[in-house]
């Protein structure tokens, strides 16, 4: 049981902090500046993050596996 919870702490910084500078990077594009989007591109990155987030605590929660998902603006 000890080297469960090893791993999971392991593999639980790891992954957080790789989400969290993916986030950062994500942010990074509202520099307009450097790009341009729309009103409507922004809520499609925030629904699709929201969403994600959404999914993860109730993976937690339900113990239940999620399908994969893919994003696109163009959808």
């Amino acid at each position: 049981m000890r080297n469960k919870r090893k791993k999971f702490v392991e593999l639980a910084e790891k992954r957080v902090t790789k989400a969290l500078k993916c986030i950062e990077l994500v942010g990074n594009l509202s520099n307009r500046s450097n790009y341009d989007y729309t009103e409507d591109d922004y809520q499609k990155i925030v629904r699709a993050l929201d969403a994600s987030l959404r999914d993860m605590k109730r993976r937690f929660t339900d113990s239940d596996s999620a399908a994969e998902k893919k994003f696109s603006l163009t959808d």
